[in-house]
């Protein structure tokens, strides 16, 4: 039986309380699935956000529960990247292996498709758009359907995931940006 203060912890976390200032996350539970919308203006230059987004072979330096991520192959616009890691909540965690295909398509989209791996079901991509000359509104909007978790349980650890990965991607961005040139 789960205590009364665990139902509480668990509704604060799936409603988004204790986000990072200025980054924003939702999650809907869409059956099995998880829909998720993160957000957030972010202080760079266009050149900075893209770069960070495309690092590929450099992500497990900055986004937390990435073990490994590495690019297979290299076609125009398109990669297949093969990416290792975790999802956590609490005491609750997933490891997470999968291929997946980028698609680059400057200067608006990365779109992110599954090939294969061990999720029923990811597909999703960051959004930018210049809200004004060295500010960018970026988002991450997905559907993500972990194969062995229940759908609540589900719910809660890969929301907690994306917005660890999406505030981990946020703070590289201005941690880049911030580098004197």
């Amino acid at each position: 039986m789960i205590s009364r203060a665990a139902l509480v912890l668990l509704w604060a976390a799936a409603s988004g309380a204790g986000a990072a200032e200025g980054i924003s996350i939702e999650a809907t539970r869409r059956g099995s699935a998880v829909e998720i919308h993160a957000f957030a203006l972010v202080d760079a230059s266009y050149g900075t956000v893209w770069s960070t987004l495309t690092d590929y072979n450099r992500l497990t330096e900055f986004i937390p529960g990435m073990k490994s991520s590495r690019i297979l192959e290299h076609r125009g616009d398109t990669m297949v990247v093969e990416q290792e890691g975790e999802a956590r909540f609490l005491f609750f965690w997933f490891p997470i292996k999968v291929t997946v295909v980028t698609t680059a398509r400057p200067p608006l989209a990365v779109d992110v498709r599954l090939l294969k791996g061990n999720l029923r079901r990811l597909d999703g991509g960051y959004r930018l758009q210049q809200v004004a000359p060295g500010r960018i509104a970026l988002r991450w909007i997905g559907v993500i359907e972990p194969e062995a978790l229940p759908p609540l349980l589900g719910m809660l650890v890969m929301r907690a995931t994306i917005e660890d990965q999406f505030t981990g991607m946020v703070r590289e961005i201005e941690r880049r940006e911030a580098q004197p040139r």
